[in-house]
């Protein structure tokens, strides 16, 4: 069973490392094959390209079915510009640490975009 919303039937995508992060939620249950024989998640390795990458994220975008996008930030870094591009709340695209590359709130674009939506002073109250 997937791990998915019961109500909307949306999933969960995941771009990472085969060693941990893919391995990891496809354990968890997040792995799904729709209609069309998609997966919803994409093993990237030391030779996957990255237009490979980029393209997929792209499909992952345009698939009616995924509501976040979960991505390896150091995958992000090598596709920001189409990161960036994307300013649609849904799906929502959150970048996640790997093994050997910790998290970088510096380069999470979505965590930028949020932090220009608030005022520091205003949280603090």
């Amino acid at each position: 069973m997937s791990l998915h919303s019961a109500i909307k039937g949306k999933l969960i995508s995941v771009i990472g490392d085969e060693v941990d992060t893919c391995v990891g939620f496809l354990l968890g249950g997040v792995g799904e094959i729709n209609k069309n024989r998609h997966p919803n998640f994409m093993v990237v390795d030391k030779n996957t390209a990255v237009s490979e990458i980029e393209d997929c994220f792209k499909r992952f975008l345009k698939r009616d079915d995924i509501d976040i996008i979960l991505i390896n930030q150091n995958y992000a870094e090598l596709i920001r510009h189409v990161i960036d591009a994307h300013s649609s709340p849904v799906p929502a695209v959150l970048e996640i640490p790997s093994k050997d590359h910790p998290y970088d709130a510096s380069k999470d674009s979505i965590l930028r975009r949020a932090r220009g939506m608030f005022n520091p002073e205003d949280l603090v109250r």
